[in-house]
């Protein structure tokens, strides 16, 4: 029963990923009517925080092993008080202070959540060996991908009911994350791995230097699209409304490939499995900056092929990680703590620099906008992450086999 209640558990952080990732910006824009460069400043700041909290995170859940059922309950609950919070927030004169302590509420319940489920994974795997991660590994990114699925769906449906979506899928979600504390509350009860304690030095290893750097880097492409894709459907392809859909197109193929790639990973090395897959998302790219408006079958086309790179990426790159943290005897939670933190640099690092440039530029979400806004908004989304993830191939090439 552990793996389907790993499954249970991923599901949950991804429906709080998707609002956090992909719809906060145009929320904030066009609901809270927020500028993109407070929000760019704001969403840095929380990255400070993060900075320290995310290594104190894993250092806790190690230092404490049998307090693993309060950490995941900590967890799921902040989301769950979290989002009903987010979604019922107006515009007004303290809006800018209540967005930010409800997103450290919600980033904090997040960290927490994903470096103890990642942090975890040579405890909950069946076994240390390559074939019982991979298939820890897919169950727990298959429950990922239906859980951005339905975060995609939830909040259409809901407006199509008449009803405040945002505001219904976070009473929802909050519904969902109680109901999941208490089903997966027995996968924390297993006593994990021991590992050598903290050392800075140890953390010099190659190998683990290898892929921090690979996190950050290969994180870079994603945050960007991720904090502008909304923007670029809805305001330079001019697809209202059709987000979300095209949402469940780029996530259900990938959660499609994750078997297959899962399979070819048994089969081939690792490292193969990305050169492989990386460059979808290279096409992806490419593709999107040379589509007209009103293109909603090449986009839904360049988000298939985009979401089964990701497939490859979400299943393999924290197996390699892991494994390399078991191989230099460090603590999995404090090293997910920096694995996380890395990834969630790059959605800081994009918001503070592109939100401004796009202001800067005279971009204005829901509004129209000049043919140099809508440009410059091309050429963040998609131009940017193909030189970016050109570097991340380029890493990947160095990886040992």
């Amino acid at each position: 029963m552990h793996l389907p209640r790993v499954s249970l558990f991923a599901f949950v952080l991804a429906a709080a990923g998707v609002p956090l990732y992909i719809h906060l910006p145009r929320f904030a824009a066009v609901e809270l009517e927020m500028s993109l460069a407070t929000l760019g400043v704001i969403l840095l700041a929380i990255r400070a925080i993060d900075l320290v909290q995310d290594p104190a995170i894993g250092w806790a859940i190690d230092r404490w092993p049998r307090a693993q059922w309060i950490f995941g309950t900590a967890a799921l609950l902040g989301l769950s008080i979290g989002f009903p919070l987010l979604f019922s927030l107006e515009a007004g004169p303290q809006v800018a202070l209540w967005l930010t302590l409800t997103l450290v509420l919600l980033f904090s319940a997040y960290s927490l959540g994903m470096i103890l489920l990642y942090g975890r994974t040579a405890t909950l795997a069946p076994g240390r060996a390559l074939p019982d991660t991979m298939r820890l590994a897919a169950f727990r990114e298959t429950g990922m991908l239906a859980g951005v699925i339905f975060a995609a769906v939830a909040p259409l449906a809901f407006a199509a009911l008449g009803g405040d979506g945002y505001l219904l899928f976070g009473l929802g979600l909050c519904a969902i994350g109680v109901l999941a504390a208490l089903l997966t509350a027995p996968l924390w009860r297993r006593i994990p791995l021991p590992a050598e304690g903290f050392s800075i030095a140890r953390y010099r290893d190659p190998a683990i230097g290898r892929l921090l750097l690979l996190a950050l880097v290969n994180g870079l492409p994603v945050a960007v699209t991720s904090t502008l894709f909304v923007f670029f459907v809805e305001d330079r392809l001019q697809l209202q409304g059709q987000a979300g859909l095209l949402l469940l197109v780029f996530f259900a193929a990938a959660l499609v490939c994750v078997p297959g790639w899962t399979v070819l990973a048994r089969h081939m090395s690792p490292r193969k499995v990305l050169l492989l897959a990386m460059p979808l998302a290279i096409a992806g790219f490419i593709g999107a900056a040379f589509l007209p408006a009103g293109s909603s079958f090449g986009m839904a086309a360049i988000c298939a092929a985009s979401g089964a790179a990701l497939g490859a990426e979400m299943v393999i790159l924290p197996v390699l990680f892991s494994g390399a943290l078991n191989k230099a005897g460090l603590k999995a939670s404090e090293g997910f703590g920096l694995w996380s933190f890395a990834g969630k640099l790059g959605l800081a690092l994009t918001s503070f620099a592109l939100l401004p440039l796009l202001q800067g530029a005279g971009f204005t979400p829901g509004q129209p906008n000049s043919d140099q806004a809508l440009w410059a908004l091309t050429l963040c989304y998609a131009v940017l992450p193909c030189v970016l993830k050109l570097v991340a191939v380029a890493l990947v090439w160095r990886l040992p086999e």
